[in-house]
């Protein structure tokens, strides 16, 4: 089985190398080391990891965070592409499905916050396995958006979710379809067919988990 989870960690891992713990990410406030301890705590921290999704433990998480991003930015990198056995999320068992798309995505906030950047040529077998996440991922994320929304993936496939209303279309590459609904919609390449007022809406609405 391709292992696109290790590929997309050891990728970040290098171009968290080359630029540097003061790089830009398209995280609001985070530099690559923000990011980089981010990481870290999700896979080596399980105290902490639930105050990413819980705000009542948001709190901790975040001194956990500063904690790991004060180290020697190398063995905190060193740590990002080494992740422990026994992480619940990041074990032999758990590591494509719980890092794939996670990597992915952090990979292209790294990629996408410099100059020049364009969308990689990415394998047709991770272009399948994003789409399989980004079906889901819209069910969810645009359940209540006020429009009859079609979404679709040119040689993957397409479906429709919405409340219903006016029609709109999102069409995109899988990995495009992922970054746009994890909320990343500024540096997404998908194309917006509708009325206008809906696409503004649509391009700035809080979108992802």
């Amino acid at each position: 089985m391709p292992r696109y989870a290790r590929a997309e960690r050891d990728a970040l891992a290098d171009l968290f190398l080359a630029l540097g713990p003061d790089a830009p990410t398209i995280n609001e406030g985070w530099a690559t080391r923000d990011l980089a301890a981010h990481l870290v705590l999700r896979e080596r921290r399980p105290d902490a990891a639930g105050g990413i999704m819980l705000p009542p433990l948001r709190g901790y998480a975040e001194r956990v965070r500063l904690r790991l991003a004060a180290q020697p930015y190398p063995d905190l990198i060193d740590q990002v592409r080494n992740p422990p056995f026994w992480s619940p999320v990041s074990n032999r068992v758990t590591d494509e499905l719980a890092n794939m798309m996670e990597f992915f995505i952090h990979h292209e906030d790294v990629r996408r916050a410099g100059s020049g950047w364009q969308p990689r040529d990415l394998p047709v077998g991770l272009q399948a396995a994003l789409w399989k996440r980004a079906s889901p991922m819209a069910r969810l994320t645009l359940r209540r958006f006020p429009a009859d929304l079609y979404v679709q993936a040119p040689g993957h496939g397409e479906l429709s979710v919405g409340r219903g209303g006016e029609p709109l279309r999102v069409v995109g590459a899988p990995a495009e379809l992922v970054l746009f609904l994890s909320g990343r919609q500024r540096v997404a390449r998908v194309q917006l067919d509708g009325p206008p007022e809906a696409i503004r809406r649509l391009r700035t609405a809080s979108l992802g988990m």
